[in-house]
C-alpha cells in the first residue's frame, strides 16, 4: 500500500514536523505500507487542494492521512480540501476518531475531521497535535488496510 502523509501547516517544515514524523512511524508498523513521500503544504485550501490530487493521482498514494487543519481556527481548511477533491465521503472513519478521542478530552468534540475516497485512494484527515495524530490514527488503524483493499477492487464485498 503506498503511503503519503500531508501535514497543513504555516509554521512547520518537514524538520519540524513532529505530527507526520509520528504518522510515519505508525504506518510503518503496517503490514505492506510503504510511505512514498511526507509533504508539509500551507493551511490553505488551493495549496491543500493541489497537493491532495497530486499525491493521490500522480503519486498514485493508495491512501493519504493528513494532520493539520481539522479544527474550528479560521485557517483550518483540511476537511474542505479533503471533501472539495473525494469522490465519496467515509464519514465512519472521523466518527471512530471522535469517539476514541472524545474518552480522552472533552475538545475532541470540535475535531471536524473527515475522510473520503478519490478514486481508490483513501483519504483521512487526522488532528496536527503529534499526540492527537497518535490516538486518531490507532483508533482507525485496524480498518485501513481493508478500506483500500476493498477501494482498489483487491477483495469482494
Amino acid at each position: 500500500m503506498r503511503v503519503g502523509i500531508l501535514t497543513a501547516s504555516d509554521t512547520r517544515t518537514p524538520a519540524t514536523d513532529e505530527s507526520g514524523k509520528v504518522v510515519q512511524a505508525l504506518v510503518e508498523t503496517l503490514p505492506g505500507a510503504t510511505v512514498v513521500g511526507t509533504y508539509v503544504s500551507a493551511d490553505n485550501l488551493e495549496c491543500l487542494q493541489a497537493e491532495l490530487i497530486r499525491m493521490a493521482d500522480d503519486l498514485q498514494c493508495q491512501l493519504i492521512l493528513t494532520t493539520g487543519g481539522t479544527g474550528v481556527a479560521p485557517r483550518d481548511v483540511t476537511p474542505e480540501a479533503t471533501m472539495a477533491v473525494c469522490d465519496r465521503l467515509v464519514p465512519g472513519l472521523g466518527e471512530a476518531m471522535r469517539a476514541a478521542s472524545l474518552a480522552k478530552t472533552p475538545m475532541a468534540m470540535i475535531s471536524r475531521a473527515t475522510a473520503g475516497l478519490r478514486g481508490a485512494c483513501l483519504i483521512v484527515n487526522l488532528p496536527g497535535s503529534p499526540k492527537g495524530a497518535r490516538e486518531c490514527l490507532e483508533a482507525v488503524m485496524p480498518a485501513l488496510g481493508h478500506a483500500v483493499e476493498l477501494a482498489r477492487g483487491d477483495r469482494p464485498h
